[in-house]
């Protein structure tokens, strides 16, 4: 008996040694790849609507005007009505598609204005792996990092050696660049231009704040055509604008003067480069003023590319 006591004790007893000796369960660290960002995904709204601008068609939107939208396409708001078969100019609705470029073809219709399409809703996107997913970027096993993770995820301190520590960064992309305006034909290059009134530049052209130039003066004082062209609008039915002349020059290239107290020009009235059209004031402005705009395709572009130098 005594013998096989001292055998199970030294069985026992090198079981325990055996135990102490082994290496405890540790997180393991994962080395990854940084992955690539992903495009974002196109909705099958987004893919209509780029459908319909790259047919010259646009869809109202609340607070559009027919003719706020003429001028963001460089088109008269006359022609935009006589496409879109439209007996009155002020009745268009929201998500109403409107033609926006001349037919380019006797096959094209400008029938009355369509309503688009119903659209479908686009599948959820699938939610990136926050751990232990295929991808991702590696952080250092440290305490600082540990504290981290269990802080954001809930996972119980005991439980936390036990996760895999990788975090994957949200994908950032670039905005789009927007797309470049075609240069301008030998005519349009050859066209003269003059400043629409004297007095000092108070606010210069800025891209996405001030689509123009500001032009300080007196009440009353005149203000002419910066160049020869014919009057596609004489009103004021653009909020922000006050009493607005717009003057075509060419097929690409319009000119705005807004602000004014009295306008001299009707629409469709030819008009010479320095013929007065209006009286600045302050129609629709804080201050007397001439807000005048120059542009290209309907794209605000800067007028001091133009003008000569003062």
């Amino acid at each position: 008996m005594t013998n096989k006591s001292s055998l199970l004790v030294a069985t026992l007893t090198l079981a325990l040694l055996s135990a102490c000796t082994t290496t405890p369960n540790q997180a393991p660290v994962v080395e990854r790849t940084p992955s690539a960002p992903q495009p974002k995904p196109v909705t099958p709204s987004e893919e209509a609507q780029k459908e319909r601008d790259e047919r010259g068609l646009y869809t109202v939107k609340k607070g559009d005007t027919l003719i706020r939208i003429a001028l963001e396409h460089g088109q008269s708001y006359r022609d935009l009505a006589a496409w879109n078969n439209l007996a009155n100019p002020d009745d268009i609705k929201v998500d109403q598609v409107l033609r926006v470029q001349p037919p380019d073809s006797a096959a094209v219709q400008t029938a009355a204005v369509a309503m688009p399409p119903a659209e479908t809703k686009a599948p959820p996107a699938a939610p990136v792996p926050r751990k232990t997913g295929p991808k991702g970027e590696k952080r250092p096993y440290t305490d600082a990092t540990l504290a981290e993770l269990q802080k954001a995820d809930g996972v119980a301190p005991e439980r936390a050696e036990r996760t895999e520590v990788a975090l994957v960064k949200p994908a950032s992309l670039p905005p789009p660049a927007a797309p470049a305006l075609p240069p301008l034909g030998a005519d349009e290059e050859k066209l003269s231009w003059m400043w629409p009134a004297d007095g000092k530049v108070v606010a210069s052209f800025d891209e996405g704040k001030n689509k123009g130039v500001d032009i300080a003066g007196r009440a009353g004082q005149q203000v002419v055509a910066a160049g020869a062209g014919k009057v596609m609008y004489a009103g004021s039915g653009i909020r922000g604008y006050g009493n607005l002349v717009i003057v075509k020059h060419s097929n690409s290239l319009l000119s705005a003067y807004a602000h004014n107290r009295s306008i001299l020009v009707k629409e469709g009235q030819t008009v010479s480069k320095g013929q007065a059209i209006a009286e600045m004031g302050d129609s629709d402005a804080d201050s007397v003023k001439l807000h005048f705009e120059i542009r290209q395709q309907g794209k605000p572009v800067d007028p001091s590319k133009f003008l000569p130098n003062r």
